[in-house]
């Protein structure tokens, strides 16, 4: 764990490069995961850099994670994605992602748009199926804050995903005709799948999809004053729930075989936002 002290010359270098190339900061941020890789071709005027160029971003080594950033637009809307995410498996700490997005809020962006690609609890919700998520649950009740100093640290999760920005992507769906499910996400740690009996209790808790990443962020996004939204791709049916044995491989082809659809809407989302006077404001 890198703390704060080390973590913020670290974060002021990072600012100082992202305004210095790419001037003021988008209003939205987006970290693409498995299966939402293809929305990085619906950025205009694309331009993009290595996090290795970054001295506050995490290097990661998960297969299908490009580890760069693109900045550009989509429609009249700028927007910052972010190709690869830091998981807690990789090394067992949830702060991976802390400098980069405490980086991208320090430039001034205003929201956090998370996508990943998850396991399914629900049968109305099969592989290919899409997710807006409305809560989430930390299974693990691991922090990225332990360590903070203040009263800051007791960052109130009731609203975690912004309303606004759910109607937003609901409003969105109806136009376009897309099927968007609601739901409750929850995080096992990984980097192993879930048993049959761990799916049965966060069943019971009220998950509707499981993955491995996405809370860490939502976390520290909230912390730092990020709005937030998540977008849940799901790949499989989670574990006991259908006759499939769970692969990573796996997970990333049923991805790629779902991602284009998923990336048009996910465009789509980001497109609109331009439309959202809240974005704007400076508030």
């Amino acid at each position: 764990m890198i703390d704060n002290k080390t973590l913020e010359p670290l974060i002021q270098a990072t600012v100082a490069k992202l305004q210095s190339l790419f001037g003021s900061a988008p209003e939205v941020a987006v970290v693409l995961g498995s299966g939402w890789a293809g929305a990085v071709q619906k950025v205009e005027d694309a331009q993009s850099l290595a996090y290795a160029e970054l001295p506050a971003f995490p290097k990661p080594k998960v297969e299908g994670h490009v580890s760069e950033i693109v900045v550009g637009r989509i429609g009249e809307q700028r927007v910052v994605m972010l190709r690869g995410r830091a998981h807690t498996y990789e090394s067992g700490e949830c702060t991976g992602m802390a400098g980069a997005l405490r980086s991208l809020k320090r430039w001034g962006c205003k929201v956090l748009l998370q996508t990943n690609a998850s396991g399914s609890l629900r049968s109305q919700m099969p592989p290919g199926s899409l997710m807006l998520i409305a809560d989430h649950i930390n299974a693990p009740q691991r922090s990225p804050l332990v360590g903070e100093l203040g009263s800051e640290r007791f960052v109130d999760m009731s609203c975690a995903y912004d309303a606004e920005l759910r109607s937003h992507a609901k409003a969105i769906a109806q136009a376009q005709n897309v099927m968007l499910g609601e739901g409750t996400y929850v995080w096992a740690l990984g980097p192993q799948f879930e048993t049959p009996a761990e799916i049965r209790v966060f069943s019971a808790w009220g998950a509707d999809a499981v993955g491995m990443s996405t809370v860490p962020e939502t976390i520290l996004a909230r912390h730092c004053g990020l709005r937030v939204m998540g977008l849940a791709l799901m790949t499989n049916m989670a574990a006991g729930l259908s006759a499939e044995a769970l692969t990573h491989a796996l997970t990333l082809q049923q991805a790629e075989a779902s991602g284009s659809r998923a990336a048009q809407f996910l465009a789509d989302v980001v497109s609109g936002m331009a439309g959202l006077a809240s974005l704007k404001s400076d508030a």
